[in-house]
């Protein structure tokens, strides 16, 4: 009986253990059937930008160069001046984000920690923001942006972006989860507000701002529908515009020129890549933070 009794037990075990090799088995193929899903789109950007444009069109497409055409590179800054388009997104990019980011820790600040009346409707509005599409509200904002004078300008391209209701829920909901005895104690050691955000909240909320901060960046770096429409001359046109009129000649015709479009897109996404890969760590804290509370 004994003997059974033990058989039994190692057939269980065996079972149990084949049924989580199988479910381990299932969860790394799905894994990586995901990742590849994600990355391919990359990798044919990649290939692409380096095939001429013949290959490009074969009907059976090619998973790899035939011949490497690295020309395509400069050819994109012939054709059109992406250094200009660089620095202009680069001063867009920055201007959003350090505006954002002071806005929004100020009425993070002032929604988490701070006592006012009609503070909670104040924050129900903030998050009302976040359903309008800007395609709804960027008639009335190019109105007054023209109106101001402020077309094909930085200021222009900045302003209407100044202000982030995704920041600030990000940062008001981690700010939340923060004790209010670590704030009186720093009031009591004389820290006016500008000290308790800069030297306590802050320093204590370092992978939420990275996390909303990269955010910031990516979408202001990928920016093109206001950007389209505010800067119409090429004295402040952005990468993301630069990249749709890459398809257009000089005389204004369209033309076939896929190759080069895929390496001005390359070079487009390079710094946004770069900084993914150095913040990426911070990220999931950041928004594992802002969802505690």
């Amino acid at each position: 009986m004994e003997e059974q009794t033990i058989a039994k037990i190692h057939d269980k075990n065996n079972a149990a253990k084949q049924k989580r090799m199988i479910l381990a088995v299932l969860q790394y193929a799905l894994a990586i059937a995901v990742v590849l899903v994600i990355i391919f789109p990359i990798y044919w950007m990649l290939i692409s930008s380096v095939k001429s444009q013949d290959e490009i069109l074969l009907t059976v497409p090619t998973l790899w160069p035939k011949e490497f055409h690295f020309e395509n590179y400069t050819n994109v800054f012939n054709r059109a001046n992406f250094s200009k388009y660089y620095f202009n997104t680069a001063v867009m990019t920055a201007g959003i984000l350090i505006s954002q980011i002071v806005t929004g820790v100020f009425a993070a600040y002032g929604f988490s920690k701070g006592k006012f009346k009609g503070q909670n409707a104040s924050f129900i509005f903030v998050l009302g923001a976040l359903m309008i599409p800007h395609q709804i509200t960027f008639i009335p904002i190019y109105i007054m942006c023209a109106n101001w004078g402020m077309s094909d300008t930085f200021m222009g391209l900045i302003l209407p972006e100044a202000v982030s209701p995704y920041y600030i829920f990000m940062l008001r909901q981690t700010f939340m989860s923060i004790d209010d005895s670590y704030v009186d104690a720093a009031k009591v050691d004389g820290l006016g507000r500008i000290g308790v955000i800069t030297k306590i909240l802050a320093p204590m909320c370092k992978s939420t701002l990275f996390t909303v901060t990269l955010v910031t960046f990516t979408n202001g770096w990928n920016s093109y529908f206001w950007p389209k429409i505010i800067a119409k001359g090429e004295q402040r046109r952005v990468l993301t515009v630069g990249l749709a009129q890459l398809k257009n000649t000089f005389a204004g015709q369209a033309t076939m020129n896929n190759h080069e479009i895929m390496a001005g897109a390359v070079m487009a996404v390079v710094p946004v890549i770069i900084l993914f890969f150095i913040f990426q760590k911070y990220m999931l804290t950041g928004y594992s933070k802002a969802a505690m509370k």
